[in-house]
């Protein structure tokens, strides 16, 4: 694992060096924006719209938005004094259920690996850990930036989770649609029926079995493309009609996915290629 950051986890008198990993990188086919003249990247350039001309870093100042167009300039030597002090500890604050926090405050996701001859503080803590069913909520500096994180037991190791805080969550967003709810009855037949279309459809987690079907059909068209060769258009799917009658749809839903979903975690047919002409 290459470490971005190195420490300890604190947690009262016991201290355990770690080193902190990313776990997780996303594999999305990128793009450059080229010229169409000469098939060479183009660059962005800082514009100033009211003097219709370039600027460098130097002609720049941070600007915080007061009213509508009326911004605070804000030096950065002015924001020095708000970064986070540089740290070597994960503190842990307190002890959670882990069943007690909603995944949407998960923000960012890092492996914790034990550095040499911290392996034993290191297991015994992800193990109570796991044995209770808790997590560790603490405060980690990150590139002069303070997180709020949460600790978790994953598969004997330790993962370290950012989170968002309260604020950046859209509580009002939640509310409403938690008041479009209020009211919203289900009868104990459609409960019962849904029910056993979710028993049918489960299966232990495995994330291997749902690869990234639409980077996998980009690469092989990029890679066709890039040796002459074509692939047809895909057919277009039809959008499902809107549920009138919900007791028939999941009738007719149990019907379909028998006593289980062989469908689910098949890979999607490739699409055909042809020879350019």
């Amino acid at each position: 694992m290459r470490a971005i950051w190195n420490g300890f986890i604190s947690f009262g008198l016991v201290t355990i060096p770690v080193s902190v990993g990313l776990a997780q990188q996303r594999s999305d086919v990128s793009f450059r924006t080229l010229s169409r003249a000469n098939m060479q990247p183009v660059k962005q350039k800082r514009w100033d719209p009211a003097r219709d001309v370039e600027v460098t870093s130097d002609d720049t100042v941070k600007g915080w938005e007061v009213s509508k167009g009326r911004y605070l300039p804000v030096e950065d030597a002015e924001l020095e004094r708000f970064a986070a002090r540089q740290e070597k500890t994960i503190q842990i604050l307190q002890f959670v259920e882990l069943s007690e926090v909603d995944p949407v405050y998960f923000e960012k996701a890092y492996w914790l690996e034990p550095q040499e001859r911290a392996e034993r503080p290191y297991k015994l803590l992800a193990q109570v850990m796991e044995d209770e069913g808790r997590a560790a909520l603490g405060r980690f500096v990150l590139s002069t930036k303070e997180h709020l994180v949460l600790l978790r037991p994953v598969e004997g190791m330790l993962a370290l989770e950012t989170l968002y805080y309260p604020e950046d969550i859209r509580a009002r967003d939640k509310a409403d649609i938690v008041s479009r709810l209020e009211g919203v009855e289900v009868s104990d037949d459609e409960l019962g029926m849904a029910k056993q279309l979710v028993a049918g459809l489960a299966k232990p987690f495995a994330p291997e079995a749902y690869p990234n079907e639409t980077r996998k059909a980009l690469l092989e068209f990029l890679e066709a493309k890039a040796s002459g060769e074509e692939i047809a258009a895909p057919e277009e799917t039809a959008s499902p009609a809107p549920v009138i009658d919900l007791m028939a749809a999941l009738k007719a839903s149990l019907a379909a996915a028998g006593p289980a979903d062989e469908a689910a975690g098949e890979e999607k047919a490739a699409p055909k290629r042809r020879k350019a002409s």
